[in-house]
C-alpha cells in the first residue's frame, strides 16, 4: 500500500469516525428528509398519488444536507480551531483532506437516500423499473457535488458561527424556492422565474424526468445549466481556497 493511499485511508477513517460521533449531525441529516417525505407522501390523505414525484425531489433534498453542513460548518470550525494550519504544516496532501470529506458526504448521502427509497418502495408503494431506480440513484448521488462545492465556499470564507447561519439559509432557501418541497408550478410567476436561478430546481427537473413524472422537461437544458452552475461554484471554491492558503 502506497503512503499516499495509506494517508488518504487514515484521513477518511478519521473523518467518518468524527461524523459518527456527532449525533447532532447524523440525526437531522438522516432523519429530516425521510420525515418530510413520509409526511407529504404517506401521512397526508391522498398524498400517495404524488409519492413517486416527491421521491425525485426529496432525493435532492436528502443529499443537500450532508454536503452543505458537512463541508460548510465542519471546515469553518476546523479553520477557527487552527486545524487547517496544522494540516498545511503536516506532510499530508490537501487532496486527502478534501477527498476524505467527500467520501464521508457520499456515505451519508447514500444512507439518507437508502432510507427514503425503502420508505418509498415499501410504505408509499412506489413501483418503478429497476433501470429507473438505478438512474434516479445515479442522478441523486451526482447532485451532491454542486452542494459540496457550495459548502466548501462557505467553510473557507466564513467563521464557525456565520457558517451555521449561512448554511441554513442556503439549505432551506434552495429547498423551498427550488421546488423540492412544493412544486414550482404552484408558485407566483415571479417566484417561478427566480427558481430557474437555483441549482435545486434544475436538479429536481432532471430527477423528475428520469423518474418518468408527468410533464415535458428539456433535460439537455437543465444539464447545461447545472454544469455551468457547478463550474462557477468550482471557480469560487478555488478562489476561496487560494485566499485561505495565502493567510
Amino acid at each position: 500500500m502506497s503512503r499516499v493511499f495509506q494517508s488518504f485511508c487514515l484521513e477518511a477513517g478519521a473523518e467518518l469516525l468524527k461524523a459518527f460521533r456527532a449525533p447532532e449531525f447524523i440525526i437531522p441529516t438522516l432523519g429530516m428528509p425521510v420525515a418530510f417525505y413520509s409526511l407529504f407522501a404517506i401521512m397526508i390523505p391522498g398524498s400517495n398519488n404524488n409519492a413517486a414525484y416527491l421521491l425525485a425531489t426529496y432525493g435532492i433534498f436528502a443529499v443537500m444536507g450532508p454536503a452543505i453542513f458537512g463541508f460548510g460548518i465542519s471546515v469553518a470550525n476546523e479553520r477557527d480551531r487552527g486545524w487547517l494550519d496544522l494540516k498545511r504544516a503536516a506532510p499530508s496532501r490537501g487532496v486527502n483532506y478534501i477527498g476524505a470529506k467527500v467520501c464521508s458526504t457520499l456515505l451519508f448521502s447514500s444512507m439518507s437516500l437508502a432510507i427514503i427509497y425503502l420508505v418509498a418502495g415499501f410504505a408509499a408503494n412506489v413501483a418503478m423499473p429497476t433501470a429507473t431506480w438505478t438512474m434516479l440513484l445515479f442522478v441523486h448521488v451526482l447532485a451532491t457535488f454542486p452542494f459540496i462545492l457550495l459548502g466548501l465556499c462557505i467553510g473557507f470564507l466564513c467563521n464557525g458561527n456565520a457558517a451555521v447561519a449561512i448554511s441554513n439559509v442556503f439549505f432551506l432557501g434552495f429547498s423551498a424556492l427550488g421546488g423540492l418541497w412544493i412544486p414550482v408550478m404552484v408558485f407566483p410567476q415571479g417566484m417561478q422565474t427566480f427558481a430557474h436561478f437555483l441549482p435545486t430546481f434544475h436538479l429536481s427537473e432532471i430527477a423528475l424526468a428520469v423518474s418518468g413524472a408527468p410533464g415535458q422537461r428539456d433535460v439537455s437544458y437543465h444539464l447545461i445549466v447545472v454544469a455551468i452552475m457547478t463550474l462557477i461554484l468550482l471557480a469560487a471554491t478555488m478562489l476561496a481556497w487560494s485566499k485561505q492558503r495565502s493567510k
